[in-house]
């Protein structure tokens, strides 16, 4: 039977057909190597696809941090030139033959802090005026807050009342009559055997200006010879664009010291001797900042620091004590220690029944009173002065 079909050539069907078998494999075959290749293919793509998202988040993360960086710096400079502080006042060297004090702050803590130099600056006023007026002195009133009332500097309110109050603010109390004159300048009395060519050379001036001023009511043909003018004494003059120079109203002792009666009833009277200064100063307080006025003469003659009713205040340096009470000159309760060799420190605004006597010897940084607000002040406060053979000293030189 098999012969037969050996000899037909027809197939078993009992046998497997070969080319089924073939064909499977054949199909087979680029099946899985296209699913291999799939496979494979993948794993690069997914590869590639993690490099370029860590690479890109490195970058991310340098930009950040160096966009960072950049604004810390921009605001480190920025804030490096807010704080640059330039010096607020020229320094005026003193004489050679001057034995000239430094401050000490050994042994002291903190440190300086200043508030901004009062300017005196002319506000523009809408009360325009050809004429000289008056102004009554009010509670809390200054030199400063008068002259921008009035658009005039703080000095021409002082130089025009100097036969008023004298010649420091100090003399400013409630109830007194100042005059306002109409623009800056000085206010002077003519007297007898005066010479208009040295009063206007004093004022820094030309006499022409004084001569032809209205308000002095003048007249050029009446006057005369400058130099033997015909001039009513006691006549009040308007210099116009005038300035005078310091005046020295303290007497300061050689060896004997005194009080001044300038300063009103707390003058010591008599000669009195006591022990002389070591030629330096520290801290008249604990607190070593202004609260209110800076150095800036004439206007005020020393420093206001800060502090709180009943805060101590010190002895500047050793010396002896000329000064101690009340005072007619706006100081309230004041005391001045004279250290010799033309130097004395004030004190002032003190609390009452706190002040060392008169005569008394204070050490350098000695206890003489407590901190307050008597006479013209708005608020407890000491104001301290230096001067230096009557004249008023810049505390901030020694302090530099």
């Amino acid at each position: 039977m098999s012969e037969n079909l050996e000899n037909t050539g027809l197939e078993d069907p009992s046998q497997p057909d070969q080319t089924e078998l073939i064909t499977d494999d054949i199909q087979e075959t680029p099946i899985r190597e296209a699913n291999e290749t799939s496979k494979s293919g993948g794993l690069k793509d997914s590869r590639i696809l993690k490099i370029g998202f860590y690479l890109l988040t490195f970058i991310v993360v340098v930009l950040a941090v160096w966009g960072i960086g950049s604004l810390i710096a921009q605001r480190g400079v920025a804030s490096s030139e807010v704080q640059t502080q330039s010096p607020t006042s020229t320094v005026v060297p003193l004489p050679e033959t001057v034995s000239t004090p430094v401050f000490s702050t050994a042994g002291l803590g903190g440190g300086l802090v200043r508030n901004p130099e009062i300017e005196s600056e002319t506000v523009a006023t809408s009360e325009s005026s050809n004429e000289i007026r008056s102004y009554v002195v009010e509670q809390g009133d200054t030199i400063f807050g008068i002259a921008e009332k009035f658009g005039l500097t703080p000095e021409t309110v002082l130089w025009s009342n100097r036969y008023i109050i004298g010649d420091t603010p100090d003399g400013l109390v409630p109830g007194i009559e100042l005059v306002i004159l109409p623009e800056n300048g000085v206010y002077h009395r003519w007297s007898e055997g005066e010479g208009l060519n040295g009063v206007a050379s004093f004022y820094g001036v030309d006499p022409d200006v004084i001569v032809n001023y209205p308000l002095n009511e003048l007249d050029p043909a009446v006057v005369g010879d400058y130099a033997n003018p015909n001039i009513e004494p006691g006549k009040m003059l308007v210099v116009p664009g005038g300035t005078r120079p310091s005046v020295a109203w303290v007497v300061a002792r050689d060896n004997p010291a005194s009080g001044n009666s300038y300063l009103g009833p707390g003058a010591c009277g008599g000669i009195l001797y006591g022990d002389v200064g070591t030629g330096t100063f520290t801290w008249p307080t604990t607190a070593t900042w202004l609260s209110g006025y800076d150095y800036n003469p004439p206007i005020h003659n020393g420093l206001d620091f800060d502090g709180d009713f009943g805060s101590p205040i010190y002895a500047a340096d050793s010396g002896v004590v000329v000064y101690s009470g009340w005072s007619d000159r706006g100081y309230g309760n004041l005391i001045v220690i004279d250290h010799d060799r033309g130097w004395q420190s004030f004190y002032a605004h003190l609390m009452d029944g706190t002040l060392v006597p008169c005569g008394s010897n204070v050490q350098k940084g000695q206890l003489i009173a407590s901190m307050a607000s008597t006479g013209n002040s708005t608020g407890p406060h000491l104001h301290f002065e230096l001067r230096l053979e009557g004249y008023p000293v810049n505390p901030w030189q020694f302090l530099n």
